[in-house]
């Protein structure tokens, strides 16, 4: 998943190691190699998380409701531009 190597790109320029993603996330550490390696797909709250953590802008997530349609296709959009946001830096 491109998401989980641009992060895990990030956190290493930033000099960050997984532990330190998982004391300013709250994430398991485990549950943060299975992202930056493409083992699972993360929902738009945790990217928002992890890029809080490592101090990167990314757009402004979609207001919570309840699942829709309409919310996982917003969502999709999210994700979507958070992956191209990431791609251009």
């Amino acid at each position: 998943m491109v998401i989980g190597v641009r992060l895990k790109e990030l956190r290493e320029l930033k000099k960050l190691s997984q532990g330190d993603v998982e004391k300013r996330t709250g994430l398991l550490r485990c549950y943060i190699s299975r992202v930056e390696n493409g083992h699972t797909v993360p929902s738009v709250e945790t990217l928002e998380k992890m890029a809080r953590a490592l101090e990167i802008h990314v757009p402004t997530a979609p207001q919570r409701q309840k699942a829709s349609a309409a919310h996982v296709s917003r969502s999709n959009r999210t994700v979507n531009s958070l992956a191209h946001s990431m791609n251009t830096r």
